[in-house]
């Protein structure tokens, strides 16, 4: 054999090697390997600028979560006091994911912080695996027929769904633990008494971002369950993606409850009044994997795909929103999508702050982005990370 062709022959077998590595699945065990831009076909330069971006988009709000949400809308709520701890935030943050390795990171991605409502997006997590396992028969069952309660009992809620519930398309009325369906986000310009007394809309035709009803939805997951909702998390997602045990998930000082005897804690779908998930990038990175591979981590199925489908699926009222908190890259009636610069099949778990966690399945990229400055810092982020991997646009 001669040199000429030995040395043919090994740059194929590289480049083999190379496309293999980047094309077949991986998924981290407890130590997360890094690959250079390069290796995983993205331009460093431009991860560089996207980095850059982050870090130049940090949120201006304080970063005592409890000054902040009394500086915020929150604040402003007929009953806006916290009934769970918050706490202080760390610096802004970031991780980069592509073809399963960890490209770049920036801040501090093994803190725990609050992650508001991407919350919601493990809340749905577990009422999926509900599903699956049969215990909620169909998503268009009433929630009523579950948990048998005089408060899903009325006339209005009674005729409420899962599907509703997931969408925030139901207007449940009523209250959870001290704080009333009407006391979140109640619209300006409305006396509060008259706006209290509103007809409530036929479940599925409209959508109002509610974290009442989504607590709504965590009391009744936890009837279903019949065990605390953090223990199904963790015992069927989080340990088997490998997540750290730094991470919490938060109820309401006043959201214990008697089950079968024991006392559990019904935790929240978000921040709102405190409590809510506390978790790291790195494990909020590793969720954002397993729902960019359809549910799938290791060649095992840990969420069906069918409902990773489901959970993609827009809304009527709202086609920006699947399930909570899947964000959608669809275009509103206007014809505008929430990052123009994103691909169309892009979807992110969003929360206050803002966090998101964000997934570009065209480029089989995840990308963690915690207290960025709104929807235009993560599109300027992720309008980056596709032009460090060949796509458009390519401007700075």
């Amino acid at each position: 054999m001669n040199r000429r062709y030995l040395a043919a022959l090994v740059l194929l077998v590289a480049s083999a090697t190379t496309a293999f590595a980047q094309s077949a699945a991986y998924s981290p065990g407890k130590d997360w390997a890094h690959r250079s831009p390069a290796q995983v076909g993205l331009e460093a330069a431009w991860v560089d600028s996207a980095m850059a971006h982050a870090k130049a988009n940090e949120t201006n709000a304080p970063r005592d979560q409890l000054v902040a949400h009394d500086q915020s809308g929150f604040g402003r709520e007929p009953l806006p006091t916290p009934i769970c701890p918050m706490k202080e935030r760390g610096d802004m943050t970031g991780i980069v994911v592509r073809h399963g390795y960890i490209v770049a990171e920036w801040g501090e991605p093994d803190r725990v912080d609050m992650t508001h409502s991407v919350t919601k997006s493990f809340l749905s997590t577990v009422v999926g695996l509900a599903f699956e396992r049969g215990l909620i028969k169909s998503l268009d069952d009433h929630v009523k027929d579950y948990v048998r309660t005089s408060e899903w009992d009325t006339p209005h809620n009674a005729l409420i769904t899962w599907d509703h519930m997931l969408r925030q398309t139901s207007d449940w009325e009523g209250t959870m633990w001290s704080k009333p369906d009407w006391a979140d986000r109640p619209p300006s310009g409305t006396p509060i008494e008259e706006y209290k007394k509103r007809v409530h809309n036929e479940p599925g035709t409209t959508y109002k971002y509610n974290d009442v009803r989504v607590n709504a939805l965590s009391w009744a997951a936890l009837q279903v369950w019949r065990k605390p909702l953090p223990e199904v998390l963790k015992d069927l997602v989080m340990d088997p993606i490998g997540a750290s045990n730094t991470w919490h998930w938060y109820g309401y000082d006043s959201s214990w409850v008697e089950l079968d005897g024991k006392r559990v804690q019904s935790v929240s779908g978000g921040g709102h009044w405190g409590g809510g998930m506390f978790i790291s990038a790195r494990d909020q990175a590793r969720f954002g994997l397993l729902t960019l591979n359809k549910g799938k981590w290791n060649g095992k199925q840990i969420l069906p795909e069918s409902w990773i489908t489901r959970a993609r699926t827009p809304t009527g009222p709202q086609p920006t929103y699947g399930f909570m908190n899947y964000f959608l890259n669809t275009a509103n009636a206007d014809g505008r999508r929430p990052w123009p610069d994103a691909t169309p099949e892009t979807f992110c778990h969003i929360g206050n702050g803002t966090n998101a966690v964000c997934e570009v399945p065209e480029y089989d990229m995840v990308v963690v982005m915690r207290w960025i400055n709104g929807n235009s810092g993560v599109n300027g982020v992720i309008k980056r990370l596709i032009a460090a991997a060949g796509g458009t646009p390519k401007t700075s």
